[in-house]
């Protein structure tokens, strides 16, 4: 869970997220949307791959990044239980 926190603390992080919720995307798509470096942008795509938040497939030269909702869910429900 301290990765998912570690991921989620970050406003870059999450607007990475925010991006991808509406379609998968690669790191140069994802980085056309800040201004901050490329090796910037790998290193914010690692803490959420290491986090579990999104997958990364090969497609052709190009890694397509989406989110991996069961991630999502299973920390919702967790949340949800400790408000019991």
């Amino acid at each position: 869970m301290n990765d998912l926190f570690k991921a989620l603390s970050d406003p870059t992080r999450r607007k990475i997220l925010d991006f991808l919720k509406d379609k998968d995307m690669t790191a140069g798509e994802i980085s056309h949307h800040f201004n901050i470096s490329k090796p910037s942008i790998s290193y914010h795509l690692t803490i959420l791959r290491n986090a579990k938040l999104i997958e990364g497939e090969r497609k052709g030269q190009h890694i397509y990044y989406s989110l991996n909702t069961t991630v999502f869910q299973d920390a919702i429900l967790w949340l949800l239980k400790l408000q019991n």
